[in-house]
């Protein structure tokens, strides 16, 4: 007999948008494309208004592919839709972080977190709360000339191989700190086609436990990476 699909709920109270806002004057990596918007249809001259815009694939608050790493492999349209509604957990190092922008989460960290909150279960999106969000608005202290801080390599090989995490997001322009120039944690999620996040926002707003994000792509052919729009549902 044809096996019966299960069905599943997300409890809310309520939901928060973990994606900034997108507009020109963003901060960004160096040397990616501007952020354009251009006007092509005017309200009163063509009856509704229109713009077309340009962007890379890797700006504002976006999702890394398979691809953007890893040569020959999927990109962001290859990405199942079940794999973008998932559990998360957050991690805090404010503190940390703000004594020094190079921190890298450690595996102690970790410990320290479980002490708390009980073993990260397998399946969820390890969140990275830095309080760089709060920067957002200032391109210099954002990007702070790539000294910003990040999950250590180490770290993340601990996470996926012995808590089995389905991935790993972050509310600075990078889940490798800004130093970290192999990309170790990104190259390391997605080997595995997991989920890596960069520049989220409002994660002082999450438990460290019970959230459920819902991540939105655009499904670019063969896609580094998408603009994403991720939403948290809150317990």
């Amino acid at each position: 007999m044809p096996e019966t699909p299960t069905q599943k709920a997300i409890a809310y109270s309520r939901i928060i948008h973990l994606s900034h806002i997108i507009h020109p004057q963003i901060p960004q990596w160096p040397n990616d494309p501007p952020v354009e918007f251009e006007k092509v249809a005017d309200l009163e001259a063509d009856g509704y208004y229109l713009r077309r815009f340009s962007m890379g694939e890797h700006s504002a608050t976006h999702m890394n592919a398979k691809s953007s790493f890893h040569s020959k492999t999927p990109g962001i349209d290859a990405y199942p839709a079940e794999s973008l509604v998932l559990p998360a957990v957050v991690i805090n190092i404010v503190d940390l972080a703000a004594h020094n922008p190079d921190y890298l989460l450690t595996y102690n960290d970790v410990v320290a977190w479980e002490n708390n909150f009980g073993q990260i279960p397998p399946g969820v999106v390890v969140l990275l709360y830095t309080g760089w969000q709060d920067k957002w608005e200032n391109r210099d202290k954002f990007m702070n000339q790539q000294h910003f801080p990040g999950f250590a390599g180490e770290t993340t090989k601990f996470l996926i191989q012995q808590r089995q995490i389905a991935g790993v997001g972050i509310d600075t322009h990078g889940v490798d700190s800004g130093q970290d120039m192999t990309f170790s944690t990104n190259k390391q999620v997605l080997s595995r086609q997991g989920i890596v996040l960069e520049n989220l926002t409002n994660l002082d707003q999450l438990p460290p436990i019970g959230t459920t994000l819902a991540i939105g792509i655009l499904r670019l052919r063969s896609g580094s990476g998408s603009p994403a729009a991720v939403m948290a549902f809150i317990p």
